[in-house]
């Protein structure tokens, strides 16, 4: 429970940070290119990413562990901090999907990504196996921070999905989804045209990314059908969100325009990472959503559902500004 993101959406930021903050986090320096070194540390921690279930540990420190929790959006919060002098695992068993991909020293990091994935393995535990380098090809393989693990992951798999998402016929009506979670409100407006896809975050003075203005602050990231070149603006949160999409489009193989809209409010005190995006986004979709003729429509039952105005949504999309005024070349014949 403490370190499976996908059992928290129902939880609170105090429940969060309660039982993130009760871990203790031991360090061990080593060089990203040693992922067969030897070292006991090593080869614990790898072990302790591919097992099963939890098992006891008993670690030694250094120095008394010390430090404020720390938090950040990409990873989820974590407490006290110190370097281990020992560190031992009771009895464990690997999970055999991961071990499979493990020892399979001719497979693809991706492809193994994907393989996983498509046997029902939780994304953060490949998203742990990935950090400790358990994945790729023989001596290419490397240890890779947790947050880039995280981000690469989900990246690759919405990448993996789209691939066949994009084949799928459109969706033949407009749809908004709804969710309120940690004082976050979501809306997911989904729309009847070729792939096409955003981010769009707002939040609000006092909350964890705009804590000193007194005005609400908007950013956001988008791709049209033929993807992206570069990294998205807004972070690690655009892959985790586009992964959400298209897992719903994959079940109804269907594609669809998608801008998501998101509000961060003044009860959302600390950020407590990427998985916050992806599970909640995953659970905007599972709700029914409303259904409408027209994308004015769909856009009232936003300005319904947010705060902030719709026309302000629309000065900050690219995607619903793409919607509403480009004009389409089957129009040009009617």
């Amino acid at each position: 429970m403490l370190d499976t993101p996908e059992r928290w959406a129902r939880l609170s930021i105090d429940d969060i940070i309660d039982f993130r903050s009760s871990l203790v986090r031991g360090m061990h320096r080593v060089k990203v290119e040693d992922v067969d070194n030897p070292n006991k540390l090593v080869v614990r921690t790898r072990d302790l990413a591919l097992a099963k279930n939890p098992p006891d540990v008993f670690a030694e420190f250094h120095r008394k562990p010390a430090g404020r929790l720390t938090v950040d959006d990409d990873v989820q919060p974590f407490g006290p901090s110190a370097p281990l002098r020992r560190f031992d695992v009771g009895n464990y068993r690997f999970d055999n999907r991961l071990e499979k991909a493990f020892y399979d020293t001719d497979l693809k990091a991706r492809e193994a990504v994907a393989g996983l994935y498509k046997e029902g393995t939780l994304v953060s535990q490949i998203q742990r196996a990935f950090s400790v380098g358990a994945f790729g090809v023989g001596k290419r393989r490397r240890f890779v921070p947790t947050r880039w693990s995280i981000t690469a992951v989900d990246s690759n798999l919405g990448l993996h999905l789209l691939e066949t998402t994009k084949t799928f016929p459109a969706i033949n009506e407009y749809r908004v989804y709804e969710h309120v979670a940690l004082d976050n409100r979501w809306a997911v407006v989904m729309m009847p045209t070729t792939w096409k896809y955003e981010l769009i975050e707002a939040w609000y003075p006092n909350t964890a990314w705009n804590p000193h203005s007194d005005r609400i602050a908007i950013m956001g990231s988008h791709e049209f059908f033929d993807g992206r070149k570069t990294y998205a603006e807004i972070g690690g949160c655009y892959y985790a969100a586009r992964l959400a999409v298209n897992e719903l489009l994959q079940k109804e193989r269907r594609q669809a325009g998608v801008s998501i809209l998101r509000e961060a409010h003044p009860g959302y005190i600390l950020p407590v990472g990427v998985w916050n995006v992806r599970e909640n986004v995953r659970a905007t979709l599972r709700a029914p959503p409303k259904r409408f003729g027209t994308l004015s429509e769909a856009l009232a039952q936003v300005g319904r559902i947010m705060d902030i105005p719709v026309s302000r949504w629309i000065r900050n999309s690219a995607v619903l500004k793409d919607a509403l005024y480009q004009r389409r070349v089957d129009e040009l014949w009617k």
